[in-house]
């Protein structure tokens, strides 16, 4: 398995408050890594160290080999992100901003509508294609920031709760969207408050909590950490491990 993301001893301190700290992880080509925790525990810390939105105070991170801090532009050439609230250009329509988007990466627009027209049918995004960006409800401003993450085929994606704000059947299709691009080799990090939808996901989970990793592995693993019956559910396991004391 192909390693396309690398986090090593990294932490970030917000003065007296370590945020993150010394976190180590890894994400391989196929795997659909989930991150969890409760709120403050460092999740998105974590998605802006990886981004280079913020600068570690210790340790080191890397995508496909490229320094997360001191190439920056780099690595976001080479993911997709989508932040759990997405932000456009408020006179662009979802084509334009599709299209400027893809300028910006340096890909062609042709190739750019090739890779999602399938996901475009899918979500039954194509009228609202046409519509400017500042009529967006929450769902349809998500469903672009997914197409965007994905028009310029990247190996690696970041994910902030990407179906927080659809409906049942959009959230499904992506869900089953994802599943098949970990499946074609992507790496995909998905932060969620959702554990149902990582138990049924994920290929692993990592539980964040008050800045450092306390369980990470299958979810069987996650189970048997939290000392929890084999059929509990994620939720259960997740539940002990954060109210255990540290």
């Amino acid at each position: 398995m192909e390693s396309l993301l690398n986090a090593k001893g990294l932490g970030k301190r917000f003065g007296a408050h370590d945020a993150l700290a010394g976190v180590d992880f890894e994400l391989g080509s196929g795997e659909l890594l989930g991150l969890l925790g409760p709120n403050g525990a460092g999740k998105t810390t974590t998605l802006k160290l990886l981004l280079g939105m913020l600068r570690p105070t210790s340790g080191s991170a890397s995508v496909l080999g490229f320094d997360c801090t001191e190439a920056s532009l780099e690595v976001k050439r080479r993911i997709g992100y989508s932040p759990d609230e997405p932000a456009f250009y408020n006179f662009l329509t979802g084509r334009e901003t599709i299209d400027f988007a893809s300028e910006m990466r340096g890909v062609a627009r042709a190739d750019a509508w090739a890779e999602i027209e399938p996901m475009i049918r899918a979500l039954d995004f194509s009228e609202q294609l046409e519509v400017l960006t500042s009529n967006y409800s929450h769902g349809m401003k998500k469903k672009l920031a997914l197409l965007l993450a994905l028009a310029h085929r990247p190996k690696v994606l970041l994910l902030d709760e990407p179906t927080n704000g659809l409906d049942p059947p959009t959230a499904h299709a992506v869900k089953e969207l994802l599943i098949e691009k970990a499946a074609q080799g992507a790496g995909i990090l998905l932060s969620t408050h959702l554990l149902e939808m990582a138990d049924r996901m994920c290929t692993r989970v990592m539980i964040l909590h008050r800045g450092t990793i306390v369980a990470r592995g299958s979810v069987a693993d996650v189970r048997a950490r939290a000392g929890v019956a084999p059929e509990a559910s994620l939720e259960d396991a997740f539940l002990k491990i954060v109210s255990s004391p540290t």
